[in-house]
């Protein structure tokens, strides 16, 4: 029997994708804040977010990035799947610790996409 995978988008709502050999999930994580702090901890706290990296590939994270735009942070992460994700994000307490740290201002947004193979990716 073929396991699905619910799959939360802002265009379409939820819904289940076909869960197959590799079958992943995109999930990016905004957050209002100041840039200048993050750039900051991300430097003075190298190790830490090292700390964090291994837990979350030891639960499924398969890429991670982070990005600074105008009053935001954005991480761009791919996972196994949404509940992976959903379980590191809810049960490390360093991730707070993170974001309260590295100047966040205000609750994430998270989106989730289905990870698709096409013939002009690199």
């Amino acid at each position: 029997m073929r396991r699905s995978l619910a799959v939360a988008d802002r265009t379409r709502g939820t819904r289940l994708l076909p869960e197959g050999d590799h079958v992943s999930v995109v999930v990016t994580v905004k957050f209002p804040g100041d840039t200048e702090a993050f750039r900051r901890f991300s430097a003075d706290r190298a190790d830490f977010l090292r700390k964090i990296s291994d837990d979350a590939r030891s639960k499924g994270a398969l890429h991670h990035r982070f990005a600074i735009g105008d009053g935001f942070v954005l991480a761009v992460d791919e996972w196994q799947s949404v509940e992976a994700f959903q379980g590191f994000f809810a049960n490390n307490p360093d991730i707070e610790t993170a974001m309260r740290d590295g100047g966040a201002q205000g609750e994430p947004e998270v989106t989730f996409a289905e990870a698709i193979e096409t013939a002009d990716q690199f």
